[in-house]
């Protein structure tokens, strides 16, 4: 599997230091105009050594700077959005149906291509022991955070969500630092869901964020942020591909927790 420039840079933004950040900014906001540019030039424009951006080029997984030019001129130049421009009114059924199993798929290997195992195992762990686990999700994100609940209970954890806002404020308020909340929202910048966080940040228990955005308030201010990487068909313009990542990463965390469970049923 091809890495993917575009999805490592997001997913590891968080660690980066500042001057990566400045790289990282730069490769983010013009792909199109750094492919066409030397590692001298990059580092001109940013007034940092060409050494920084070798190593950055390294840091998110290539051999160098000219890898990672040519792994960022695959996504930006081949027709990666195809399947999304192409999504019409006038296709039928079985072209339709390719189009979003192919979409689906190539979120679920994008998304995979990003996933940093230190922080699965930091969010298994901070679940398998907290006293109890709180879910919460608004809006779309509302209905992936009660699948979440029912599959945390049935890998054996104490688990609880709520579709309604007012609820969801008043069970965060009820967290201990005993307790760990899970954070599901794929833009990492709803008002509502800051909301909650907000509030839970005050009771002082553990919380794993999954969105799709590194730079994103929920993001920066959770304990552990599991990340998505999704190409949204605009056509449709509901999430079905956010949503789709988003409940394959909650099930690997789900099935590791309920393996752990039965090794440690087995060795007693």
């Amino acid at each position: 599997m091809t890495l993917n420039c575009l999805g490592s840079i997001r997913s590891n933004y968080a660690k980066f230091s500042e001057k990566e950040k400045k790289i990282a900014d730069y490769i983010l906001e013009k792909p199109e105009t750094i492919i066409h540019r030397t590692i001298n030039e990059v580092a001109d424009d940013l007034n940092i050594a060409d050494a920084t951006v070798f190593r950055f080029s390294k840091r998110i997984g290539f051999k160098g700077f000219q890898a990672m030019k040519i792994a960022l001129a695959s996504e930006i130049m081949t027709p990666i959005r195809t399947i999304h421009e192409e999504v019409s009114f006038k296709d039928n059924e079985k072209t339709l149906t390719e189009k979003i199993f192919k979409s689906n798929i190539r979120t679920l290997q994008n998304t995979l291509q990003i996933v940093d195992h230190n922080k699965i195992k930091m969010a298994i762990d901070f679940i398998l022991h907290a006293k109890r686990v709180e879910v919460f999700g608004t809006n779309g994100s509302a209905i992936i955070a009660m699948d979440a609940f029912s599959k945390l209970g049935r890998a054996g954890i104490r688990a609880s969500s709520y579709m309604e806002t007012h609820y969801q404020l008043m069970s965060a308020s009820h967290l201990t630092e005993e307790d760990t909340a899970i954070i599901i929202s794929h833009s990492g910048s709803n008002k509502e869901t800051m909301n909650i966080l907000k509030i839970i940040h005050e009771t002082g228990a553990k919380t794993i964020g999954i969105t799709g955005f590194p730079k994103s308030p929920i993001s920066l201010n959770v304990d552990v942020a599991l990340y998505t990487n999704t190409e949204e068909i605009e056509y449709l313009s509901v999430g079905f591909e956010s949503q789709i990542a988003q409940i394959s990463m909650i099930d690997a965390l789900c099935l590791n927790i309920a393996n752990l469970n039965k090794i440690n049923q087995e060795t007693k």
